[in-house]
Formats: structure tokens, sequence, C-alpha cells
């Protein structure tokens, strides 16, 4: 089972989070895009954009956080952090 854990942090409080899990046989980069534009549907963000630094943070760690340079419209939090809690 794959769940990946995406938090809305704004002056380090913890606004909204949720635990998508996917049972699917797909790759794990393809199960962190899917987690990730279903979280998004779900807070009603625009996907945020995979920048170098979040690319390589999210390779290292499995964590990374998206700022409001990886939006385009403003958004009303801090940032936007995932996390895979657990993994194939």
């Amino acid at each position: 089972m794959f769940r990946l854990w995406v938090k809305q942090w704004k002056e380090n409080h913890l606004l909204k989070d949720t635990v998508i899990c996917d049972d699917s046989d797909r790759r794990r980069t393809q199960k962190v895009f899917g987690a990730l534009e279903s979280a998004c549907r779900q807070f009603d963000l625009a996907k945020p954009i995979w920048l170098d630094k979040t690319i390589k943070e999210f390779q290292l760690h499995s964590k990374t956080r998206f700022y409001q340079d990886n939006f385009i419209e403003e958004v009303p939090f801090d940032y936007l952090e995932i996390e895979v809690i657990e993994d194939d």
C-alpha cells in the first residue's frame, strides 16, 4: 500500500491535512503524481509546479514542500508539504 500525507501549513500551524492511499500496481512516480492531484482537488488547489529543488528534496527524503513559487496563483498558506508515509 502506498500512502502520501499532504499538509497545508501557515505560520507553523497545520491548517489541513489528508492521506491519499493508492493500492494500484502503477509505478511510484505515477502514484505520487496521482495522489498529489487528488489532494489538490480535495483542497481546491491548482497543482504545484515541481521545481528542481523540490524534485531533489523529494528524491532524497521522500518529502518536500511546495511554496508560493511553486504555484501560479496565490495560495492562502505558507507551504504545502507532501510526505510518503508508506511505500510498497
